[in-house]
């Protein structure tokens, strides 16, 4: 069994989408199993249905207001390039003054989320062979959840999905089942070890971040880049020990592992949902799949003859 595994990472999923179109398309592979983290659960869907233009389309056409429906913050341009966040002191305190337990509300995802993804299109999925599990976290029980198509109905799935994008305390909080759901990647970021113990004997993961650290962290300037900073530091120590544990698993029950990671760092804060950008990111997530590939299979070099 093979397994398509995307990690957590917000606008980058537009890298990961490039990385899955290679190996779609271009190898042709077929996956038996997918299993996706936050952005990785928005992709996993249209990737298993084939539909690569379709979500490419999403992908590179969305900005903030196809994902909050209240934005808690306000994107500045840095003196020196680049953006960052700041507070939006009046949509903060009114979704105080209304009870929200969130700085934000991302109900917009949601409708974005259905729209996108079809009734059809999900009948289509839970009747066939493949497999899609998406990655929640139940901050109730304290635990980690994985949502299989295969045991829901149409709109708890959808529900399912965008709970797993959930970015607390920046997005919605929901209430399910009677527990409060947030993001997948507070508890799994990198779901490998999941997949293998569904049964993948071949696992391709792609990583929303690079394998080494290539840059420290401007100085905060407010409450929000200082929260988006610990909870980027908090989900890096949950990616690194995801990889770790599932590349363990892996070497005892003999599956194969192919690790995608991005090659250079592609934003310092995900949640900012620039279409130009997630546009040129899905370009470059592309020509990494061929370059690497390229580069695997020049790497494997016949045995000299005796």
């Amino acid at each position: 069994m093979r397994a398509l595994v995307i990690s957590g990472g917000g606008s980058k999923g537009a890298f990961a989408g490039g990385v899955a179109q290679y190996l779609l398309k271009d190898l042709q592979v077929e996956y038996d199993l997918f299993v996706g983290t936050s952005t990785g659960s928005l992709l996993i869907s249209h990737l298993a249905l084939h539909k690569v233009e379709k979500i490419k389309e999403v992908y590179t056409s969305v900005n903030q207001h196809s994902i909050f429906n209240s934005c808690p913050f306000v994107i500045k341009k840095r003196k020196y390039g680049g953006k960052e966040i700041a507070i939006n002191h009046f949509t903060v305190l009114k979704n105080f003054m209304k009870g929200s337990k969130t700085f934000g509300e991302s109900q917009n995802l949601r409708n974005l989320i259905e729209k996108t993804f079809t009734e059809e299109e999900f009948n289509t999925l839970k009747q066939g062979p493949k497999e899609i599990v998406v990655t929640v976290s139940n901050l109730s029980m304290n635990q980690v959840e994985y949502k299989s198509i295969n045991d829901f109905s149409y709109q708890d799935f959808l529900d399912w999905v965008w709970i797993s994008c959930n970015y607390v305390p920046f997005m919605s909080l929901v209430k399910k089942e009677g527990c409060e759901y947030a993001d997948g990647g507070f508890g799994s970021m990198v779901p490998i070890e999941e997949a293998i113990n569904r049964g993948a004997t071949e696992v391709d993961v792609i990583i929303l971040e690079t394998d080494v650290t290539y840059y420290n962290r401007l100085p905060v300037k407010n409450v929000f880049s200082l929260l988006t900073s610990v909870h980027s530091y908090m989900l890096d120590r949950v990616e690194k020990q995801n990889i770790r544990i599932g590349k363990f698993v892996a070497a005892n029950k003999n599956a194969i592992i192919n690790l995608y990671y991005t090659p250079t760092v592609l934003t310092t804060n995900s949640l900012i949902f620039n279409k130009e950008d997630m546009a040129l990111w899905w370009e470059q997530g592309l020509h990494y799949a061929k370059l690497k590939n390229k580069e695997l299979n020049e790497t494997k070099v016949e045995e000299p003859s005796e």
